[in-house]
């Protein structure tokens, strides 16, 4: 029963050939659209948190965190190439494994994406009330207006999150108008962060303050900090992995691609190495010159980021200038060591950038819901082209408005392990799926071809289990959550209304026109 449904190839392609969205991006748009969500929420917001898991270790811990994606992002090349259509993972699993199994990896990208994009409004607005309008213009949010009622530690908390919401609206606002103009934007603002992280590079590792001594020890809670307690190098890897999902979002562009065949792979990879290795030389920038050692509990422990204990410590003045106790940890280095006015200036680059990645993350959400309508799974009208912009507008507008409420009035708090919960199962299909299409369909045309598939795929899905279980205990229950209710919604509307489950399958003659229904095989003679 959960095996009985598998969407033979030819009719996604020819499907999505017909009812296609409009095809405007290239190589490189599609590099900077996942550069535009790898760098920066990872880098901006994440760093200190990262440090106080694993201390110098942050290095190691991006290290491992870019290789297990590596290993992803190569299965995502072949396959995205020889499906080059919007639903990334939910649609390479309906290729291959069966629609149950698409339909869980789709309700679990709902829950990366979602949570990522919502996650992210929130640190912006920390940028915005505090290094914006504190910093330069002496104007100070009331706490009412800057916080949801919800936080971390058991802190007073404010009524909404008034700069997450608008900021989330607007950028709903933008990818209604149309992918183009959204690259255009998005463009911009990776070319401004680019340059402030090139800045901060050259300033830290040529600084007098650089010493390699920063780094002993380096491994202060060793690599592994345990099961459960997201601590060490690799809880540190399985925390940061948040921000490497970018590469996953190219993916779901296909659809809108030109030649995606040759571009498709070229944005995967090339934006992965390209942010990876950002990631590391931030890190030991920002180590090297004023040190990132954790600050450890009387057990010898680093208290868990977030916590009031940490809170409490970050108070007291000997660990006032602690990187690990930054909100802002890239622009208070470069004040640490003398570089105040260029440390400003990062801070306004991480204002203006965060927003590129809020665009990446909402664009991806809404091309899975887009194709989670087309095949019936969800209500068909979800997946309406509005005429002149050529973009899902409904299902924008309903997860841009999704994102902005959940952004008023939830902290950041653990929602960057949440959504990284499901994006390793998601990375985790996609590998499964491409060893099922190489002994289903070996004869299909593969434009990029993975060599060693059978020893690389295999090391994607294995390094997807090993962070997923050193995430914090309550981010590992988040999954299995989310999917139980995933799988009622599917039994109870999804699978009766599939298309495929009723023999057809959706064609349409032109994008805005007029919907039809044909069998997906031909009727029996006789």
């Amino acid at each position: 029963m959960l095996l009985d449904r598998v969407k033979p190839l030819d009719v996604i392609l020819e499907a999505a050939e017909r009812k296609s969205l409009k095809r405007t991006l290239g190589a490189f748009q599609l590099m900077l659209f996942g550069i535009g969500c790898i760098i920066g929420t990872g880098i901006f917001v994440l760093t200190s948190a990262g440090a106080q898991k694993a201390g110098p270790g942050l290095m190691l811990a991006f290290a491992i965190a870019g290789a297990i994606c590596i290993f992803a992002a190569l299965c995502y090349a072949e396959i995205s190439a020889m499906i080059p259509v919007a639903g990334s993972a939910y649609t390479y699993s309906y290729a291959s494994i069966s629609e149950f199994f698409a339909w869980t990896v789709g309700w679990a990208l709902i829950l990366e994406y979602a949570v990522a994009a919502s996650a992210v409004s929130v640190g912006w607005s920390g940028y915005f009330s505090g290094t914006i309008l504190n910093e330069f213009f002496g104007i100070q949010l009331p706490a009412w207006l800057s916080a949801g009622p919800l936080v971390m530690g058991g802190a007073p908390g404010g009524l909404i999150n008034l700069p997450a919401l608008v900021i989330a609206l607007l950028v709903t606002g933008l990818l209604m108008l149309g992918t183009s103009e959204s690259a255009l934007v998005n463009s911009i603002l990776v070319a401004i962060k680019v340059t402030a992280l090139t800045a901060f590079i050259a300033l830290t590792l040529t600084s007098p303050e650089f010493s390699t001594d920063k780094f002993n020890p380096f491994l202060p809670a060793g690599v592994f900090g345990g099961l459960g307690t997201g601590l060490g190098a690799v809880g540190a890897a399985a925390t940061i992995f948040f921000a490497y999902v970018g590469f996953d979002a190219v993916s779901t562009a296909a659809e809108e691609t030109k030649n995606p065949q040759r571009n498709v792979p070229i944005g995967l990879i090339g934006s992965l190495l390209f942010c990876t290795v950002f990631y590391i030389l931030v890190a030991a920038g920002a180590i090297g010159t004023i040190g990132g050692q954790p600050i450890m509990g009387p057990n010898g422990i680093p208290f868990p980021a977030g916590s009031e204990e940490l809170a409490r410590q970050c108070a007291m003045p000997e660990h006032a200038a602690a990187l690990v106790c930054s909100n802002e940890a890239l622009a208070h280095v470069l004040r640490q060591i003398g570089w105040s006015s260029v440390g400003n200036m990062l801070g306004i680059a991480a204002f203006l950038a965060l927003p590129s990645v809020i665009l990446v993350l909402i664009f991806a959400q809404t091309r899975i819901f887009f194709v989670m309508s087309r095949d019936g799974l969800l209500p068909e009208r979800l997946s309406t082209v509005h005429p002149r912009w050529h973009t899902p507008h409904i299902v924008t507008a309903m997860t841009g408005i999704i994102v902005a409420v959940a952004a008023a009035f939830f902290p950041v708090g653990m929602l960057a392990d949440y959504a990284n919960a499901g994006t390793l199962y998601a990375f985790f299909m996609v590998a499964l799926a491409l060893l099922v299409l190489r002994k289903k369909e070996p004869s299909r045309q593969r434009h990029f071809r993975l060599p060693g598939a059978w020893i690389v795929a295999p090391l994607a899905m294995a390094g997807c289990v090993f962070l997923y279980v050193n995430l914090p205990w309550q981010a590992v229950l988040v999954l299995p959550a989310w999917g139980l209710i995933g799988i009622a919604i599917y039994f109870v509307y999804g699978r009766s209304r599939s298309h495929l489950g009723r023999g057809t399958v959706e064609v349409v003659d032109d994008v805005a026109g007029e919907e039809t229904m044909v069998p997906i095989h031909p009727p029996h003679e006789g």
